[in-house]
């Protein structure tokens, strides 16, 4: 059955899952920009660490370094890290409603393939 022999009931629901898989691709991609920066912030954290009181500690400014304080860096370091956290649990509970919703919709439209292939009347989309 090729797609301009489906049935609109089910062109839409087949669009719906389309757009589903966008969105967890999405979604799973910026998750994926969060653990890059969660491992960044990490290891200059790290490196903090190593530097004595006295030593240069440098931040970036947009295409420029700045002098700045160890404690302030480390301070905003920290607390980057921890807005990183909270954004990826959050894109964590989305991923888990978008699967569940994929999930969903690949059961209604097997369902509806399933009674289309019977011989009873075409369900109508919700």
């Amino acid at each position: 059955m090729s797609e301009q022999e489906l049935p609109p009931w089910l062109k839409e629901q087949v669009s719906r899952l389309q757009q589903l898989q966008q969105n967890l691709q999405a979604i799973m991609m910026q998750k994926q920009q969060m653990e890059v920066e969660s491992v960044e912030t990490d290891r200059a954290l790290e490196e903090l660490k190593k530097a004595g009181a006295d030593d240069a500690v440098y931040k970036a400014a947009g295409s420029v370094m700045v002098k700045a304080k160890k404690d302030d860096v480390v301070k905003e370091l920290e607390e980057k890290k921890e807005l990183s956290a909270t954004r990826a649990k959050v894109l964590e509970k989305q991923e888990a409603r978008v699967k569940e919703n994929l999930k969903e919709v690949e059961n209604k439209i097997n369902e509806m393939i399933r009674g289309s292939q019977g011989a009873g009347p075409k369900p109508k989309a919700e």
